[in-house]
């Protein structure tokens, strides 16, 4: 490999900061009981991962349940770039495939859209 770029914990999270402040707001204002996390690595080398029930499969009984929680993994992205910009667009990939989760489109939809 011919490098891997290390950024801190902080630098990594303002990059998924700025990576959440290009969702469009009226995209954003629908995104319901989810947070958002910034974890240090994913051993099955996954870059992010959605851990919820996504907005489409959501009906009435939906209530009283713990947030969705989309997990962007620090480490697994930062291994796999070789310069600072890889990993300021693989930020922004991840988060919004994670999110478009969220929402209830799969990773086929995704890849059909040119995100997968």
């Amino acid at each position: 490999m011919a490098g891997v770029v290390e950024l801190t914990r902080r630098d990594f999270e303002e990059l998924v900061a700025d990576a959440l402040d290009q969702i469009p707001p009226e995209l954003a204002r629908l995104m319901d009981n989810v947070v958002i996390t910034v974890a240090e690595e994913s051993p099955e080398g996954l870059l992010g991962l959605y851990e919820g029930i996504p907005l489409t499969e959501r009906g009435d009984s939906y209530f009283g349940v713990l947030p969705d929680q989309i997990f962007i993994y620090r480490r697994n992205i930062c291994a796999m770039c070789e310069t600072p910009d890889q990993v300021v667009e693989e930020v922004l990939i991840t988060v919004i495939h994670e999110i478009a989760h969220h929402f209830g489109i799969d990773d086929a939809r995704l890849t059909e859209l040119g995100w997968g």
